[in-house]
């Protein structure tokens, strides 16, 4: 006998988001994101590279930001008959998208950085500093509005390290401001354009990794197909599990399917349930299809005649 289990245990709970996290993202995205331009504005005019390349750091951030955001909104959007797994994987498409874009502005930037080495531009410290002071503080203000939020909240976790990083290249700009002020040394912006490059590079990578692994359908990363496994084969009444298949739709919703070979004599239904439930508890998955095979069935040598039960 074949039979077909599916969990969708909780999943009214795993779309529902605080309203409060999602004000907070939009405050930082908007925080962000305007920012970003004034940093464009400031590098222009005071001619730093290292202020236009922590603009690069920053359109990472809101653009994580926004991708937390657009999560947030997308996950109250039921699944249609055109989408029948919902609107999840287009922060994934919208993600690797902005990695490839990222590689290319890091190219540019480290291109600009090394003629800068040979034609050092003046540059305006004092305006450089003075957005470099505003672009801490917005970062300190965004960081404050996310942590409140990040303790229930995987997904503001995630954009709040993308804030980190973005403070440290506002410490540094700070740190390159003062330096030409104080000794005219010029070489040290296109150093730390280098440097904040090298963040962006590294984001940027990680991004095209993450969503790549997900777009071609990978095991999600935290989880172990043998590991799970074993725990469904602890099962009193299981005989066997094979056929094993791990994905995810975006990182926050994982699925399964699998076959099961039950003994003869437990109740099937009684052991789907059992283990859903075990898949949920312990594993954090909430969407698995389980195709339930009998003793006697999984030993016919054409087991196309045994009764399907959906």
């Amino acid at each position: 006998m074949h039979s077909h289990g599916h969990s969708h245990a909780n999943d009214d709970e795993k779309h529902e988001h605080p309203v409060a996290s999602r004000k907070q993202m939009l405050w930082a995205v908007l925080l962000t994101g305007s920012f970003m331009l004034v940093e464009v504005v400031g590098g222009l005019i005071s001619g730093s590279l290292a202020l236009l390349a922590d603009a690069g750091h920053m359109l990472t951030d809101t653009a994580a930001l926004l991708l937390a955001f657009y999560a947030i909104t997308l996950s109250t959007k039921p699944a249609d008959n055109k989408r029948t797994f919902g609107y999840g994987r287009l922060q994934v498409l919208a993600a690797y998208t902005n990695g490839i874009f990222l590689i290319l502005l890091t190219g540019w930037i480290l291109w600009e950085s090394i003629q800068r080495f040979y034609q050092p531009n003046p540059i305006q410290s004092m305006t450089m500093l003075v957005v470099a002071i505003l672009g801490l503080v917005v970062n300190l203000i965004v960081f404050k509005i996310l942590h409140s939020a990040s303790d229930s909240n995987i997904n503001v976790r995630s954009a709040l390290l993308h804030v980190i990083g973005d403070l440290l290249g506002s410490v540094g700009a700070i740190v390159a401001a003062l330096i030409i002020w104080q000794w005219g040394i010029l070489w040290v912006d296109p150093l730390l354009s280098i440097v904040v490059s090298m963040l962006i590079l590294r984001s940027a990578y990680r991004i095209i990794k993450d969503s790549s692994h997900i777009l071609l359908e990978g095991k999600p990363q935290e989880m172990d197909s043998h590991l799970i496994r074993q725990d469904l084969m602890a099962l009193e009444g299981i005989e066997d599990i094979h056929h094993i298949h791990l994905w995810s739709i975006s990182e926050q919703e994982p699925l399964m399917t699998f076959h099961a070979v039950i003994s003869n004599g437990f109740d099937k239904d009684v052991m789907i349930d059992k283990m859903l439930e075990l898949l949920q508890q312990k594993h954090g998955i909430t969407h698995a299809t389980i195709q339930v095979e009998s003793t006697s069935c999984a030993e016919e040598l054409n087991p196309v005649g045994c009764e399907e039960r959906a």
